[in-house]
């Protein structure tokens, strides 16, 4: 087992990684009668592409000897109803240190092959903008 997702009422769960412990908590978004004070359920997915790409280019810069610390990701996430869904992630990655063309292009493939990338519907519009010094 992963994880142990827990109701606490109020539309509020508990998510604890059962291998560290270490537990984050979800709330409804306020436009879907939640108090919006935690990541909501779809937050955290949009928010999982950011991590596993910046983690799989982690990997593959590691390999390369390449610093990516202090680089970043801005998330949106943008819902659609009737299903309510997401309906498209938009992810803009900005490097810290400039790199050569040859690893930029490596590091970018990387990204779009994280398997949170991989997982999501094929339907769903994802957004990915790389920003280089």
């Amino acid at each position: 087992m992963t994880s142990k997702v827990t109701y606490q009422g109020a539309l509020r769960t508990t998510c604890v990684h059962l291998a560290s412990g270490n537990e984050i908590i979800t709330d409804a978004p306020t436009d879907n009668h939640g108090k919006g004070e935690a990541f909501s359920p779809t937050d955290t997915v949009a928010t999982a592409l950011a991590s596993c790409m910046l983690t799989v280019m982690g990997i593959k810069a590691q390999g390369l000897e390449v610093d990516l610390e202090g680089t970043y990701a801005e998330v949106t996430k943008h819902m659609a109803s009737e299903p309510r869904r997401i309906a498209k992630i938009a992810v803009r990655i900005v490097f810290a240190q400039a790199v050569s063309d040859k690893t930029q292009k490596l590091l970018e493939r990387t990204a779009l092959t994280c398997p949170v990338h991989a997982s999501l519907h094929p339907d769903m519009e994802k957004d990915i903008v790389f920003v280089w010094p």
